[in-house]
């Protein structure tokens, strides 16, 4: 099954390449394309969009916008930020808002579309040059302090937090502890409910924060 992509960017060049680069794998198809995050949120209103490749810098609506308007409208929508600016805050910012992973637009194609499917798969994508920087601020933010949580997990739920924690996949979470995918959905549904959490983000901080990763 193809998974349909909304591609989100201002520059026509760069779409384009972009464009080029993922449609290279035969399970992604660009089905709607937008020069900004207004025409993000009409393109979605006339298409079925699995994922939303979107840039930051744009006119009208910015990627910061229009991530955190799509998100209130399409919670489960997963949202990639691809940008040239290594800047922590607009990481910070999107994945605060629900975006399901950041990256460079100077990665290598590879490492593009691995992200895709990490974020299709559940994963959570943080670009290796700007997490050392980000997760001190993360850790600050929407996760009860180590002393206030009070919510005792099984072991299993615990292993699989340790697993989100590390990025995995809800496959590779499958793989590993010798479950199925919808079981491990089930547990992280279960979990995100005991702890008081939004998202796989917060579910993610959670297990740095108190160290299970």
């Amino acid at each position: 099954m193809k998974v349909h992509i909304l591609l989100v960017e201002d520059q026509t060049i760069v779409r384009n390449g972009l464009k080029m680069i993922v449609e290279q794998d035969e399970q992604f198809q660009i089905v709607a394309e937008a020069s900004n995050g207004l025409e993000a949120l009409k393109a979605l209103e006339r298409f079925h969009i699995d994922l939303i490749l979107m840039d930051v810098r744009m006119p009208e609506m910015n990627g910061i916008e229009a991530t955190k308007r799509i998100r209130n409208l399409y919670p489960e929508m997963k949202i990639l930020i691809l940008t040239t600016f290594d800047d922590e805050e607009y990481a910070y910012q999107t994945l605060k808002d629900g975006a399901s992973g950041f990256l460079l637009k100077s990665s290598e194609p590879n490492k593009l579309l691995s992200s895709i499917h990490s974020v299709v798969n559940g994963g959570l994508v943080i670009q290796e040059d700007v997490a050392a920087k980000l997760m001190p601020k993360l850790l600050q933010q929407h996760v009860p302090k180590e002393n206030e949580i009070t919510i005792d997990l099984t072991q299993r739920e615990l292993d699989i937090v340790k697993l989100v924690g590390e990025g995995k996949t809800n496959k590779e979470i499958a793989t590993a502890l010798f479950l199925s995918v919808g079981t491990v959905k089930n547990h992280i549904t279960h979990i995100l409910q005991q702890l008081d959490l939004r998202d796989r983000t917060q579910l993610a901080i959670y297990a740095v924060k108190n160290h299970l990763v």
